[in-house]
This record gives C-alpha cells, sequence and structure tokens, in this order.
C-alpha cells in the first residue's frame, strides 16, 4: 500500500489564483442593479466592496498574483494535505482510487480561510476599519473573525438566530477573535426591526443576515461587506485548493481519463 498522505512541500504552494472567467465558452450575464434592473457597475459595488475585489470580480485575466503578505499567512496551514481513501475504496469493492483533500487544518477549520484573509487583505489596503457580514452555521463568520484579527479590522457578524443559539461554541470562536456576533434579526438595522415587528420570535434566515450585514456596512463609510461564496472573486481565491490538487496529484503520478494530470 502507498502512502495515505500526500503533501506538497511549501516551496510548491502556487503563486497565483485561476480565474475561470477567460475560459468559459461565453461571458457570464452581468448582475443586474435591482432598483434600475441595469446591469451593475464598480460605482454601484463601491460602497460594498473594495476596488481590488470589484476588479477581480470580472477580470478577464487568467491569472492572478496571490499577494505576499496572504501567502504569508496561508503558509500557517497550507498547502493542505491530500489523503487517499484505502478504506473506502475497500468498503465499496471498486476500482476507482478515491482521493479527498482536507481544509480542516486552518485554525477557522474550514476551506473558507482561503477567501477571507484574501478578502480582508484587500480590504485593510484600502483603509477600511470594519467589515460586516452574515453567517449561516457560523464557518464563514469564524473564517472571516480569524482573518480580521490577522489584519487588525474590527469584524460584525449577523448570524441566523437559530444558528447563533444552537452553536454558542462558533460564537466564542468569533468572539474570541474580537469580533461582535449578533443573532439576526436585530434591532440593529431597518431590516431587522422590520422582521422583529411581525414576528419577535422570528429564527432567523440566511437572507436577513445578509439585508442587515449590508444595510450596517453601506450606512458607515469606514465599513465595507464581505460574502463567503457566490461571487467570481470568492471563488477565484478558491482556487488554490484545486491547483494544489493538481500539483498532488502529480506526485503520485495520478491519470485522469488516461492522462496525466
Amino acid at each position: 500500500m502507498n502512502d495515505t498522505r500526500i503533501i506538497l512541500p511549501e516551496s510548491e504552494m502556487p503563486q497565483q489564483w485561476y480565474n475561470i472567467n477567460p475560459d468559459l465558452p461565453a461571458p457570464l450575464a452581468p448582475p443586474l442593479n435591482p432598483g434600475t434592473g441595469e446591469p451593475i457597475g464598480p460605482e454601484d459595488l463601491a460602497p460594498i466592496f473594495p476596488m481590488e475585489l470589484i476588479k477581480q470580480e470580472v477580470s478577464m485575466e487568467r491569472w492572478i498574483d496571490i499577494p505576499d503578505e496572504v501567502l504569508r499567512i496561508y503558509k500557517l496551514w497550507r498547502p493542505s494535505p491530500l489523503f487517499r481513501a484505502y478504506r473506502l475504496e475497500e468498503y465499496l469493492d471498486t476500482p476507482a482510487r478515491i482521493y479527498y483533500k482536507n481544509e480542516s487544518f486552518s485554525p477557522a477549520g474550514s476551506h473558507k480561510p482561503n477567501t477571507a484573509v484574501a478578502q480582508a487583505y484587500y480590504n485593510k489596503q484600502e483603509g477600511v476599519k470594519r467589515i460586516c457580514t452574515e453567517t449561516g452555521a457560523g464557518q464563514w463568520g469564524s473564517a472571516l473573525s480569524l482573518a480580521g484579527a490577522l489584519f487588525d479590522l474590527d469584524i460584525t457578524v449577523y448570524m441566523v438566530r437559530i444558528s447563533y443559539d444552537q452553536k454558542p461554541y462558533r460564537r466564542m470562536l468569533m468572539e474570541a477573535w474580537g469580533a461582535e456576533c449578533f443573532p439576526s434579526p436585530t434591532d440593529r438595522t431597518e431590516a431587522g426591526r422590520a422582521i422583529l415587528a411581525q414576528d419577535p420570535d422570528s429564527p432567523g434566515s440566511l437572507g436577513i443576515a445578509i439585508s442587515e450585514a449590508l444595510q450596517d456596512a453601506v450606512s458607515d463609510p469606514e465599513a465595507k461587506y464581505a460574502l463567503g461564496s457566490v461571487l467570481n472573486h470568492v471563488m477565484l481565491h478558491q482556487t488554490i485548493v484545486g491547483l494544489e490538487l493538481k500539483k498532488q496529484l502529480a506526485m503520485v503520478d495520478e491519470r485522469l481519463c488516461g492522462r496525466r494530470v
């Protein structure tokens, strides 16, 4: 039996993120301004995100350099190990070779710091003092709280109330890294107050928490908003996982469809 863990040397960690936009068969349709129905431009996003992230959101460059300061922080847990799931292969009695990448080695215990650290860095470079965000189960809130501690940024997290009540240790982790964590809906925002007026015992939802975080961010000239999924720049930052994976599979001469990775 070969090694279970495939460890990529730190010196081989990717130095760039991969941007899929130039390789799509057709350009993505632009997001629309909910008020006007017209395509959103940089001026619409400027109150929400730092300009460098807006540029990454629409970039057509295939490779984007990872800043040195982000790389230094990534090295706290990256490259993450690749595992061969021998026991699962045996249990399934399959000729397939099964691998999985373990992203739980980050301080926050998930893959989410890959983008949280990058987003915090670009906000810090633009002089932002505080970042507002939402979280459901708490993984994204924990990741951004970690990043805020690393870059000396204030972090405000609106956590879905039902999760806030059910997962106190995630809240404690955010607070240990210096973040404020509020059960959403709150009485801090228009959106939260409107929901509480209808249902004082609302368990909350991710949509409500997003609305609260956005309203908080745009009402403070020194604050911005951060999102842990969905957006192009978030997916861009997460490509470091797949780029490491390709190198690790090559280390064990693994092939896909008859071709070397």
